[in-house]
C-alpha cells in the first residue's frame, strides 16, 4: 500500500519548490522529507524527480503521480472534514430495537425531542418480545429490560423500574381485593409465557423470597399483560414505566402494596461496539440516558 505521508510529502516539495519549505509546511526535517521521497520512490519502483541544488524536475513517471497524489489527498482531506463534521453534527441512521413496552412507552416519547436535537439522524425503530442478534439483526441499540445475559455486548444503564401488582378497579369490585400473600391463589393472574423468573412476584413468602405464581392466562408482552389488566382479566405484576400513566389516571389500582418488596427491573441501552461508538449512536443513547434519568430509577 502506498505511504500516504511519503505521497504528501512528494506533493508538498512540487507546491512549495524546495525539501526545505516542504519539511517547513508539514512539520518535519528537510532530511526526513528526502527519506520519505526515497522510500516512495523503492516502493514504487521509479524515479520521480530529478534533484538538482536548486530545483527538482519531475520525470514523466513523477508527472503522472503528481497528478493521482493531488486528487488522493484532496480526497483524504475531505474525508476527514466529512468525518469531523459527523462528530460535531451527527447524521445517519440508527436502528433500535426493543420489546414492545419499552419501545412505546420509553423511546416512542423522547423521538420528536430527539430529532429536533439531531436533525440529520433518522431513526428505525423495530419492537419484539424475544432477545435479537444485534449483528443479524443489522441493530444498532437494542433496549433491554432485566438482567443481561451476553457479556460479549456493550451495555450502559439508563436506570432501572421498579415492579408492581396491579388490578383494574373493575376487576377488583367482582372479586374483591386479596388481603394477604395467600388469598392471591384464589384470584385470576396474568403472567408471562417467557421467560420463567418473569412469573416470581416481588411478594414476601415465609422465607422473605418473592412468589412464583402460574396465570390463568399468559402472554409474551408486558403490553398485551397491561391490556388484559385495563380490561378486568385479572391481576399483573408489571413494570412502573409502563402502568405509571394508569395508576395516576385510576385505570389500575395497586395490590397487596404492603406485601410487595422493593424489587426494580434494570433498563439497559446494549450496542455492539469494535472501537469508538459512531457518533450517531453516541448521541442517541447520551440522549436516552439523560431524558430517561427523569422517568426510571437511578438505583
Amino acid at each position: 500500500m502506498i505511504d500516504v505521508d511519503a505521497l504528501s510529502a512528494f506533493a508538498a516539495v512540487i507546491d512549495t519548490g524546495s525539501f526545505s519549505a516542504a519539511a517547513e509546511r508539514l512539520g518535519q526535517t528537510p532530511s526526513g522529507i528526502s527519506r520519505a521521497i526515497a522510500r516512495l520512490e523503492s516502493q514504487l519502483g521509479m524515479t520521480l524527480m530529478h534533484r538538482t541544488t536548486r530545483r527538482q524536475d519531475l520525470t514523466e513517471e513523477g508527472d503522472w503521480l503528481l497528478g493521482r497524489a493531488r486528487k488522493i489527498l484532496a480526497e483524504l482531506e475531505e474525508t476527514e472534514a466529512q468525518v469531523a463534521a459527523r462528530r460535531s453534527r451527527p447524521s445517519g441512521l440508527v436502528r433500535v430495537n426493543a420489546a414492545t413496552p419499552a419501545l412505546d412507552h420509553l423511546v416512542a416519547p423522547l423521538v420528536p425531542a430527539f430529532l429536533d436535537a439531531y436533525p440529520l439522524i433518522r431513526l428505525e425503530l423495530a419492537s419484539g418480545e424475544t432477545l435479537v442478534d444485534l449483528i443479524e439483526e443489522r441493530a444498532d441499540v437494542a433496549i433491554r429490560i432485566g438482567q443481561l445475559a451476553d457479556s460479549s455486548l456493550n451495555a450502559r444503564r439508563l436506570g432501572s423500574s421498579a415492579l408492581r401488582l396491579l388490578a383494574a378497579p373493575s376487576y377488583l369490585a367482582r372479586h374483591g381485593a386479596p388481603a394477604t400473600v395467600q388469598a392471591l391463589g384464589a384470584h385470576r393472574l396474568l403472567g408471562f409465557t417467557a421467560p420463567a423468573t418473569l412469573n416470581t412476584w416481588p411478594l414476601a413468602d415465609a422465607a422473605g423470597e418473592g412468589v412464583t405464581v402460574t396465570p390463568a392466562v399468559a402472554a409474551s408482552s408486558g403490553e398485551t399483560l397491561r391490556h388484559l389488566g385495563l380490561a378486568g382479566a385479572g391481576i399483573a405484576c408489571l413494570a412502573d414505566f409502563l402502568t405509571r400513566a394508569d395508576v395516576a389516571a385510576g385505570r389500575l389500582v395497586p395490590v397487596l402494596e404492603a406485601h410487595t418488596l422493593p424489587w426494580s427491573q434494570p433498563v439497559w441501552a446494549v450496542f455492539y461496539k469494535q472501537g469508538a461508538l459512531a457518533p450517531r449512536v453516541a448521541a442517541l443513547v447520551d440522549f436516552l440516558a439523560e431524558r430517561l434519568g427523569a422517568t426510571l430509577l437511578t438505583r
